[in-house]
């Protein structure tokens, strides 16, 4: 037994009695606070006995995750054991292709992740000073060879000093015009990279066919990323989002069609899914926008179900659980991942013998998710 739903009833006694694992246990690894209250409809982790998992084969998988230079210490600490790779976001540039360092240092995230023999990865993005995708600068220097080049020395002399082992290129909203010099770009840049013995990932907005629509997928050509990168990793979330309805953030039946479609042009051992580790909290009416929901952790949706005595449902179709309450008068919609959730995108990654997953974002530690994972997976 994995999981519990908690049920009417139930207490951390009643369920570790019925579970054969000590209350203890189930506290520490759900991550539950005194005086360990419980949401009905709420998932916990059990783990299995040792007898029960010894000998037992698993896949070898490649796990990463996100993390900006301001995550706790502390999470880090915690989430590196269950890591191979650990993404640091992130790197910007400028029209010239200058590299921009993050505002905050990043080589004590680098010092700490050699100590648990994780390799780091220095993500590249075109943030602009507003902090948003900026699709001018991608067209600045995809298009221009001197910049191209010049970018592409500056990360090769930041990538040796600090001891980064490899680059993500996390570019979005390409213009569809620069879909193929972008494909251009990530196949020179990698083979940069391989010259100086760096791998080469590249993020990927989550299509679901070639002739997909919208400034998020014109401009990634699965087939030609697939072949210029070591490897691709599938944006599988933000279908529910800060401004969209209330949603699944990661719902199953739409990643699956993602990964339907990726599997036709990627080989699957270069496609890596990705995994939200997060929720989150509209207020409601839904106003189209208007409406904005804040950015919840999943521990703290639980948490939220607990103070409001809100039920947790589960829905069977997205796979994700959400609640509704109210506060002060006001009806909240919340959807967040747990580990029911996260089995089912375990699940798909085994059927479909994809490589690895990378996580958005590591900023807050779920300890049952890393445990569900280490059930499921050899971490490599």
């Amino acid at each position: 037994m994995d999981i519990y739903v908690v049920k009417q009833g139930d207490n951390v006694d009643y369920i570790a009695a019925a579970t054969g694992v000590s209350a203890e246990q189930i506290i520490r690894q759900n991550q539950l606070v005194y005086p360990y209250e419980l949401a009905v409809g709420q998932a916990l982790f059990i783990e299995k006995p040792a007898n029960m998992t010894e000998g037992k084969q698993k896949i070898s998988l490649m796990v990463g995750g996100y993390a900006y230079p301001f995550i706790s210490k502390w999470v880090l600490q915690q989430t590196l054991p269950f890591l191979s790779e650990f993404f640091i976001f992130s790197y910007g540039f400028d029209a010239e292709g200058n590299l921009l360092p993050p505002e905050l240092e990043d080589t004590w995230m680098i010092e700490l992740a050699e100590i648990y023999q994780v390799k780091t990865v220095l993500t590249l993005t075109p943030l602009g000073a507003d902090g948003a995708f900026n699709n001018y600068l991608i067209q600045a220097v995809v298009n221009n060879k001197t910049a191209a080049q010049n970018l592409q020395k500056q990360l090769l002399a930041v990538m040796a000093e600090k001891g980064y082992h490899g680059l993500d290129i996390d570019f979005e909203y390409i213009f569809a015009s620069d879909r193929d010099a972008f494909s251009a770009f990530v196949a020179e840049t990698t083979q940069v990279m391989h010259t100086y013995g760096y791998t080469v990932s590249v993020a990927l907005a989550p299509k679901t066919s070639a002739s997909q629509s919208g400034l998020l997928y014109e401009g990634k050509d699965y087939r030609a990323l697939g072949e210029a990168a070591d490897s691709v990793l599938l944006m599988t979330y933000e279908w529910g989002y800060r401004y969209s309805p209330p949603m699944a953030v990661a719902p199953l039946h739409m990643v699956r069609k993602v990964v339907d479609y990726a599997v036709t042009e990627i080989p699957n051992k270069k496609i890596r899914l990705g995994i939200p580790n997060y929720g989150y909290d509209w207020p409601l009416p839904f106003e189209s926008g208007v409406t904005s929901a804040r950015t919840i952790g999943n521990i703290e949706a639980v948490r939220i179900a607990i103070d409001w005595g809100a039920v947790i449902q589960f829905d069977q179709t997205a796979q994700s659980p959400w609640f509704t309450y109210y506060e002060s008068g006001k009806m909240h919609e919340v959807w967040f991942e747990d580990v029911r959730s996260l089995q089912g995108k375990f699940n798909l990654i085994k059927e479909y013998q994809l490589s690895g997953c990378g996580y958005w974002n590591l900023m807050q530690f779920f300890y049952a998710n890393w445990l569900l994972l280490q059930e499921n997976f050899q971490i490599i």
